[in-house]
């Protein structure tokens, strides 16, 4: 019971330093191309801004387009306006950004793209330039990320009464599920990395470990509440990384900072009179979470990115020629599915690579001197 009660602790606190790290944008919109007679020409398919539009946050969250029709689900808009102060309404106030909506718009092209901007009373919106208001708004990767968090609590709450109601039986339905996975983490984890005190660090690592890994299956889910590119969002990443930085720092031992310092081993004329390998592990203790920011932020974007040009290729080929839309589409949908099958993997990778190196830095920053 003290295991779970440190884990949703460590749930509370992601939730918390997640929401105010998170650096909102927003650019999910359509565009119309005139022709020269006035009139409505088909819009030209630019695979770049498709690929990018579903890769990053928004102000809404898409569902599908139906004859011209977006259906969307408005999210919450939370902004404090230098002018106006506190504002609170729905996304669906500016229609995709075509409108704007109390001195307030979501603006479509420019610098500031995807961001909310003032509107000035000739109707035009800011100087680049000027001061933006500050936007706390829900966006879809926020709300993936309380949906995260929900399904971690309905789970692990569930397995905690089967194991009071089921004492000394054999797992059944979810537990049966989760305890191999926490007995994993535990025993091929942080018992091998960390040593004797790889209890304290174990909520820890379970949090961070079914965080990630349910982020990533729910980002391979196409439709709601599915599709949204939590852990492939580098400012969730970084607050990852940034726990694992510092608990590594804070419960460091002097054995630690020694060997940074002086490490043992190397030449005298490698630290004095320069003091080189001090300054290159000094670099080092700031890379490590750095690597693991990008690293898990990379691989799950690659993911997403490779998926959507091969449905990019569908409409490219289309274009060309309505045979040859048909026939790539057969290629494209055998190999999204292939791709598809592949991110399942590494949507547990991921998790076990941040979990792991997570675990190796604790046992580094912790190890004796023998």
């Amino acid at each position: 019971m003290q295991l779970q009660t440190k884990l949703y602790i460590n749930l509370f606190l992601i939730i918390a330093l997640l929401f105010f790290g998170l650096n909102i944008k927003a650019s999910e919109h359509k565009t119309d191309s005139l022709s020269e007679s006035g009139s409505k020409n088909e819009e030209t398919f630019k695979p770049g801004e498709f690929i990018i539009n579903h890769v990053i946050d928004n102000h809404e969250w898409h569902i599908a387009e139906i004859s011209g029709t977006e259906i969307t689900i408005p999210l919450p808009i939370i902004v404090y306006s230098y002018k106006q102060g506190l504002l609170f309404f729905m996304s669906s106030k500016f229609e995709h950004g075509e409108k704007s909506y109390s001195g307030l718009k979501l603006e479509t092209e420019g610098v500031n793209k995807g961001k909310i901007v003032e509107v000035l009373e000739d109707g035009n919106t800011v100087d680049e330039e000027a001061k933006l208001p500050l936007d706390l708004s829900i966006t879809k990767i926020v709300s993936e990320l309380f949906i995260v968090i929900f399904l971690m609590l309905w789970i692990f709450i569930s397995v905690a009464k089967s194991y009071k109601r089921r004492q000394n039986l054999a797992p059944k339905g979810i537990q049966s599920l989760m305890e191999p996975l926490i007995i994993f983490v535990r025993d091929d984890i942080a018992r091998p990395s960390i040593g004797h005190t790889y209890q304290k660090y174990l909520p820890y690592l379970l949090t961070i470990f079914f965080f990630i890994f349910i982020s990533n299956l729910l980002g391979l889910i196409p439709i709601f509440p599915g599709g949204a590119n939590l852990t492939g969002n580098i400012a969730v990443t970084g607050i990852l990384a940034l726990f694992t930085f510092t608990i590594t720092t804070i419960n460091a031992n002097a054995t630690y900072w020694k060997h940074i310092i002086n490490a043992p081993c190397v030449p005298w004329w490698l630290k004095i009179p320069i003091p080189l390998m001090p300054i290159v592990e000094l670099i080092g203790v700031f890379t490590k979470p750095f690597v693991l920011m990008v690293r898990l932020f990379a691989n799950i974007t690659a993911g997403h990115i490779i998926a959507l040009g091969f449905f990019s290729l569908i409409f490219i080929f289309g274009k060309m020629s309505l045979g040859a839309g048909y026939g790539i589409s057969v290629l494209s949908v055998i190999f999204t599915v292939f791709m598809s099958m592949l991110e399942l993997l590494v949507a547990f990778i991921q998790a076990y690579v941040f979990t792991l190196l997570s675990a190796i830095y604790f046992g580094l920053a912790t190890e004796e001197h023998h």
